[in-house]
């Protein structure tokens, strides 16, 4: 099953400068949490952005350009498609933009950290999706320094 997990802002800002804009602890052992013991994969910004491996995590890094040696490198997400998106093995999209864009339409959940808050200097954003196809439960509120945000479980509707 493909999953996708990250935060995101009112207007679904992820980041600027291929870095987060908001840092919440709580957002980060949930993420932590939800992604241990699974395949995690991402675009190869997303990757260079981290400050090293994910342990208890398999890595994998959708690019056409090498990256680390250790690291599985697939250039078409085709392959990531074929093999899980039936699969009862959970994999984690976890950016940058253009991979959750690409991976969207394949995804079964949505774990979405909603912010409320806008950052106007973002250049990096979670695609737009219908919100009527997909039920949503909020399994965590939070607040840190004046800044409400829930953690939420977007589950894709069955036709």
């Amino acid at each position: 099953m493909i999953s996708m997990i990250s935060s995101v802002g009112n207007n679904g800002e992820l980041g600027k400068g291929n870095k987060l804009i908001w840092h919440f602890k709580e957002d980060m052992k949930f993420f932590k949490d939800t992604t241990m013991g699974h395949t995690v994969i991402m675009g190869r910004k997303t990757y260079e952005s981290l400050p090293g491996k994910l342990p208890g995590r398999e890595m994998i890094v959708v690019s056409t350009k090498a990256v680390d040696r250790d690291v599985q490198v697939i250039s078409s997400i085709n392959n990531i498609v074929d093999k899980y998106c039936d699969s009862d093995e959970e994999v984690f999209i976890i950016g940058g933009a253009s991979i959750y864009k690409q991976f969207l339409p394949f995804a079964k959940r949505l774990y979405l950290t909603e912010i409320n808050d806008v950052d106007l200097d973002a250049d990096t954003f979670f695609p737009k999706f219908n919100k009527k196809e997909w039920k949503k439960t909020i399994l965590k509120k939070c607040v840190f320094n004046d800044t409400i945000f829930n953690i939420c479980l977007y589950e894709k509707n069955e036709k």
